[in-house]
C-alpha cells in the first residue's frame, strides 16, 4: 500500500497546527553562505532578517495575531491563515498536470507527483505501508512507537495534530460549522467533504470514464472497477468484491439469517438499516427522490434513475452485448448476462445445486428443511417456500371463489 499524505488528508486536522520551516533558519540551510545575524534567545535559531525572527518568536510566546473571520480561529503566520481559509472556500489552486488532481498546498502537490515518478519508495519495517518521502515514513513510525497515543482509547497517531483532532471525538467538540445547514463537524476534512453536497463540487475525476466524485477515496474505489481489482474475498463462497463495504453487505444479505432491524409500523424484520429505511416509506408514503424535469417523485433512487432514462432520455442505457437488450442498472445487466453464459456462482451447501442469483439460492434452501413457515390463510395448509404457498393460494382461493376479493388490490 502506497501512502501519500496529501490532498484531503492534509485538511483532516486543525490548520492551526500547520508548521512551516523557517526559510532563513541556519539549521535548515547548513551549507549555504548566508549571514544570519538575528538569533532567537530561547532556542538559538538564527535568521537572515529581523521580521523572520519576530515571526519565529511567536512559536515560543504563543502569540497568534492573524484571525479567520469565518470561524474565529487564530494563527501565528499569515500564510497559515491563508491555507486555513481554503477550508471554507474549498479552493485548491495547485493542479497535477498528469492526473488533474488538485491540492490546497504546493508541498502536497510535490509529494503527490512522486506517485507518477520512478523514484525510490520508503517502506515501513513493521508493516507493508510504503511512503514517497522519508519524512512521511518518520511520521508513520510514530504510530508504531506510540509516541502520540490517546489516553482515552489507546489509539496511536503519526503526529500531535492528528492526536489533538482525534481527542475531539471524546470531548464532543465540533468547531467546524456549515454556513448553509448549520451542521457541525469534528474534523475539517469532514466539513470540506460535506460542503460539496451543497456546492455539487466533484473535483476527483476518473480519467477512464469521465465519472466525477466528491471524495478521493470514492474515486480510488471506483478505479478498481476499471482495473478489475477485487481484493476483498468472501470466505464462504469465494466471491470477490472491490471494496470491504460491499463484502460486508454481501455477507449480511446472502450468508446471514440475522435480521436486527424491525419496522415500527408492522414489525417486519430486515437485515440492513437501508432495507428498513426503504420499507418504512411504504407506511409513511415518503418519496424523497424527485425528478428535476417534472413533478414525479419516487420512493427509491433506482426508480428515479429508470424514470430519467425512459421519459427524459437522461443517463446511459446499459446494453447486453449478446442480445442487445437494454438495462438501466448494472446489477440487472450482470444477472442477465449470467443467464446467457450459464454462469451460476451461488451453490447450495446441501445438494450442490447452482443458481444465478443469491435470491434464487435463498428461495431454494428451505427445500432441505422440515420447517414449513408459509401457511395458507384459507385452509391452514403449510408450505416450505413462499412460491409454493402463492401457487397453492391462487388455486385454493379460486376453488372457494375468493379469488377476486383477495387479489383485487
Amino acid at each position: 500500500m502506497l501512502c501519500i499524505f496529501a490532498g484531503e488528508r492534509s485538511l483532516m486536522n486543525n490548520t492551526e497546527d500547520i508548521t512551516e520551516a523557517d526559510s532563513n533558519d541556519i539549521t535548515e540551510h547548513p551549507h549555504d553562505d548566508k549571514t544570519r545575524p538575528y538569533s532567537c534567545t530561547v532556542c538559538d535559531k538564527r535568521f537572515t532578517r529581523k521580521e523572520h525572527l519576530n515571526t519565529h518568536k511567536r512559536i515560543h510566546s504563543g502569540e497568534k495575531p492573524f484571525v479567520c473571520t469565518v470561524c474565529d480561529r487564530w494563527f501565528t503566520q499569515k500564510g497559515n491563515l491563508n491555507i486555513h481559509k481554503q477550508l471554507h472556500s474549498g479552493e485548491k489552486p495547485f493542479v497535477c498536470t498528469v492526473s488533474d488532481k488538485r491540492f490546497n498546498e504546493k508541498g502536497n502537490l510535490k509529494r503527490h507527483k512522486q506517485l507518477h515518478s520512478e523514484g525510490e519508495l520508503y517502506s515501513c519495517t513493521q508493516c507493508e505501508k510504503r511512503f514517497s518521502t522519508q519524512q512521511c515514513l518518520r511520521k508513520h513510525m510514530n504510530v508504531h512507537s506510540s509516541k502520540y497515543k490517546c489516553t482515552e482509547c489507546g489509539k496511536c497517531f503519526r503526529d500531535n495534530a492528528d492526536l489533538r483532532a482525534h481527542r475531539r471525538i471524546h470531548s464532543g467538540e465540533k468547531p467546524f460549522e456549515c454556513s448553509v445547514c448549520s451542521k457541525r463537524f469534528t474534523l475539517a476534512g469532514d466539513f470540506v467533504v460535506h460542503s460539496r453536497i451543497h456546492s455539487g463540487d466533484k473535483p476527483y475525476k476518473c480519467h477512464m470514464c469521465d465519472k466525477a466524485f466528491s471524495q478521493s477515496g470514492v474515486l480510488n474505489k471506483h478505479m478498481r472497477v476499471h482495473m478489475g481489482d477485487k481484493p476483498y474475498k468472501c470466505s464462504l463462497c469465494n466471491k470477490s468484491f472491490s471494496d470491504s463495504s460491499n463484502l460486508q453487505r454481501h455477507k449480511r444479505h446472502v450468508h446471514s439469517n440475522r435480521r436486527p432491524y424491525h419496522c415500527p409500523y408492522c414489525g417486519m424484520l430486515f437485515k440492513t438499516k437501508d432495507d428498513l429505511k426503504c420499507h418504512v416509506r411504504v407506511h409513511t408514503g415518503a418519496k424523497p427522490y424527485s425528478c428535476r424535469h417534472c413533478s414525479e417523485r419516487f420512493t427509491r433512487y433506482d426508480q428515479l434513475k429508470t424514470h430519467l432514462l425512459k421519459l427524459h432520455n437522461e443517463g446511459t442505457w446499459l446494453t447486453c452485448h449478446i442480445c442487445q437488450k437494454k438495462f438501466s442498472h448494472s446489477g440487472n445487466l450482470k444477472i442477465h448476462v449470467r443467464r446467457h453464459e450459464g454462469v451460476k456462482p451461488y451453490v447450495c451447501s446441501e445438494c450442490s445445486k447452482r443458481f444465478c442469483t443469491a435470491r434464487e439460492l435463498k428461495q431454494h434452501v428451505p427445500v432441505h428443511s422440515d420447517v414449513k413457515q408459509f401457511g395458507c390463510i384459507l385452509c391452514n395448509k403449510s408450505f416450505k417456500t413462499k412460491n409454493a404457498v402463492k401457487t397453492h393460494f391462487k388455486r385454493c382461493s379460486s376453488d372457494l371463489k375468493f379469488g377476486f376479493v383477495l387479489f383485487q388490490n
